[in-house]
């Protein structure tokens, strides 16, 4: 093993066993592209290894320095609050070890670089000719209570609409924010294009994903003078692993810093006064490591849109 520092990657956790086999994959190939590193993964809830498990492997091999990463697209309370209290916690618990914790993948032009291939295969995939000025774009995102996550949604569906020429653009979320995906589709009908492209702006499957696909087969068959298309979620694209080694590269050179002029932990955000200051403590104990519906072959419906609804704190420090 050589001096650099170790690896880990803190991920969401899902019910769905696709989901996690994903998610494992993205590890791999971050192992694959960082030979000379001992890299890890962990789940925030339901799957195991818990984030903890993978820490102490870490540590186990002897690692002095760890670099964790967040493995989701936006900062909402997962990686403002629930992530750097396990990263936090364990550093607090091994003085010895140096721990560093990234930043979101974030609104970034290789990951619209890579949504713009998927959405791409979708059209080329189709029978049908129909240009991109007749063709409406809805781009989905997971929703949240955090205003300044849900808005980035807004932001990347704005610049596939202008950087690959759609007629139109709409976003919306799987869950927790307005407008969901039916509500969405259905409004999308009325606005008269001859297709409409679906695309999940999410890395990987679950319980989320699939009910997005669902309601898109749903408003196809209501709606059979329109060709619905189901772009694929951005998974394990070369695009998504190079701009986790960026967010990597970023932390080792210490640039690693979280956008926090919207963040409604720091400052009082419209709606959501309540939250400025709360005090960060972890959310997921009681279904950490509790395993997916594969395990337990019983169908929770409990991978939330997420964040809960809980005041979720903001005492780290986005300068980490």
């Amino acid at each position: 093993m050589t001096n650099q520092p170790a690896v880990m990657i803190c991920g969401h956790g899902s019910r769905d066993a696709e989901a996690i086999q994903e998610f494992d994959l993205l590890a791999q190939h971050l192992r694959h592209r960082l030979p000379e590193r001992s890299v890890e993964s962990g789940f925030l809830e339901f799957a195991r290894p818990i984030i903890r498990d993978g820490l102490d492997k870490l540590k186990a091999r002897g690692a002095r320095r760890i670099m964790a990463l967040p493995g989701m697209l936006f900062a909402a309370g997962h990686v403002k609050n629930d992530l750097p209290w396990e990263v936090n916690s364990f550093a607090a618990a091994n003085p010895g070890i140096e721990v560093k914790y990234g930043r979101e993948l974030a609104v970034e032009l290789k990951l619209l670089r890579a949504s713009a291939e998927r959405i791409d295969a979708a059209e080329r995939a189709s029978t049908r000719k129909v240009d991109r000025s007749d063709t409406l774009l809805l781009v989905v995102g997971r929703g949240t209570n955090d205003p300044d996550a849900n808005s980035n949604i807004s932001k990347v569906t704005r610049m596939l609409w202008e950087g690959m020429g759609f007629g139109w653009a709409e976003a919306a979320y799987s869950g927790v924010c307005a407008p969901l995906v039916d509500a969405a589709l259905d409004r999308a009908v009325r606005l008269g294009f001859p297709r409409i492209v679906v695309f999940p702006y999410f890395l990987f499957t679950g319980v989320l994903v699939k009910r997005i696909y669902q309601w898109t087969d749903e408003a196809a068959a209501k709606h059979p003078q329109v060709e619905f298309l189901k772009a694929l979620y951005l998974r394990d694209h070369p695009l998504v692993i190079d701009t986790f080694l960026d967010r990597l590269h970023e932390l080792e050179e210490g640039q690693a810093t979280m956008n926090c002029q919207l963040c409604k932990y720091r400052e009082q955000t419209l709606g959501h006064e309540a939250d400025l200051g709360a005090v960060q403590t972890g959310h997921h104990h009681h279904v950490r490591g509790v395993g997916t519906d594969h395990d337990h072959e019983h169908g929770h419906d409990h991978e939330h849109g997420h964040d809960h609804g809980h005041a979720h704190a903001h005492h780290h420090h986005h300068d980490h």
